[in-house]
């Protein structure tokens, strides 16, 4: 049964996929019903060949996930789009903008993230709930519209939301970027690989030793230190070093976490652990934009990691 059709005839007891609140920047929440009934599909210009829907994205995704954990609670997927590209049908031309009826607009979304949580796996790290979640971001940006139909880009992961505050936490095991396929078949299908390779185990062992290793607020205050440092320096000095895709703004946050946060700050004397110092960066990571959200993701994974083996 395709998604659309089992949300319509289960509405009253569908559950949606908790807190959609998995990234904050310039995104509204919609529904998957409002982008198959009311979106356009934009094409390649040159030979007029549609693109793989958004909707069809996020269905061939739930459908991997409904293929390699068929005994296991799934729950709806909860979406998120940005910047709405706005049209009118050719009747409507001549009209003022505030005059439009809602049958002469159209839109499609540039971009679009959505996650589908797994409420039956879950594991509790230092006292936090995670549950496994699968999701995907696409970007029409990244794409070539304007030629021949060819293949599109995609991005999947599967990792664990910490429930305690909403975190996404991807850790690098379980993402694969630019993943790049013709049809929504080549997509369920890749994303079912993607899947099955999925080892949840180490990324959780990994946690559990984040938990267990401390930072005093000396190496805290000097590690956010020479992450501010990473822009001014030579780029020699800076090809040596591990990559930071985190702003200044992302790194204020992290700072104002570490004071202020009633789940991953500081503790009593000043230390902070690696895995609450990992969920302030995913934490901070929620003000990004959409197609940087996964990469830098990952990227606070690999900075907690590299920053665990520089201090033992």
């Amino acid at each position: 049964m395709e998604l659309a059709t089992f949300i319509n005839e289960n509405i009253a007891e569908a559950r949606v996929s908790s807190d959609s609140r998995f990234i904050h920047a310039n995104t509204k929440s919609v529904s998957l019903n409002h982008l198959r009934d009311d979106c356009v599909i934009p094409v390649f210009s040159k030979d007029n060949e549609p693109t793989i829907s958004n909707a069809d994205f996020v269905e061939s995704v739930y459908n991997a996930v409904q293929n390699v954990f068929c005994t296991e609670d799934i729950l709806l997927p909860s979406v998120r789009v940005s910047h709405p590209i706005k049209g009118r049908i050719p009747d409507a031309k001549d009209k003022a903008a505030e005059e439009l009826l809602d049958g002469e607009k159209t839109v499609y979304y540039e971009r679009v993230m959505f996650t589908i949580e797994i409420p039956s796996i879950y594991r509790v790290i230092n006292g936090n709930h995670l549950t496994l979640t699968v999701g995907g971001v696409r970007g029409y940006h990244l794409e070539n519209l304007y030629s021949k139909r060819s293949l599109q880009k995609f991005k999947v992961f599967v990792g664990f939301r910490n429930r305690v505050c909403c975190n996404m936490c991807v850790s690098t095991d379980g993402i694969l970027d630019d993943l790049k396929v013709g049809t929504s078949s080549e997509l369920s299908d890749t994303t079912e690989n993607l899947l099955l390779k999925y080892e949840s185990a180490e990324t959780l062992a990994q946690y559990s030793h984040w938990g267990r290793t401390k930072l005093t607020e000396q190496q805290f205050a000097e590690f956010l230190g020479r992450c501010r440092m990473l822009n001014f320096m030579p780029s020699i000095e800076k090809k040596k070093l591990p990559e930071l895709l985190f702003t200044d703004h992302h790194l204020n946050l992290v700072a104002e976490g570490y004071f202020k946060d009633q789940h991953f700050g500081r503790e009593k004397d000043g230390s902070i652990d690696l895995w609450k110092l990992y969920n302030l960066f995913t934490s901070a990571n929620k003000s990004s934009y959409i197609d940087r959200f996964l990469d830098r993701g990952v990227n606070a994974a690999t900075v907690i990691s590299n920053l665990e083996s520089y201090l033992f």
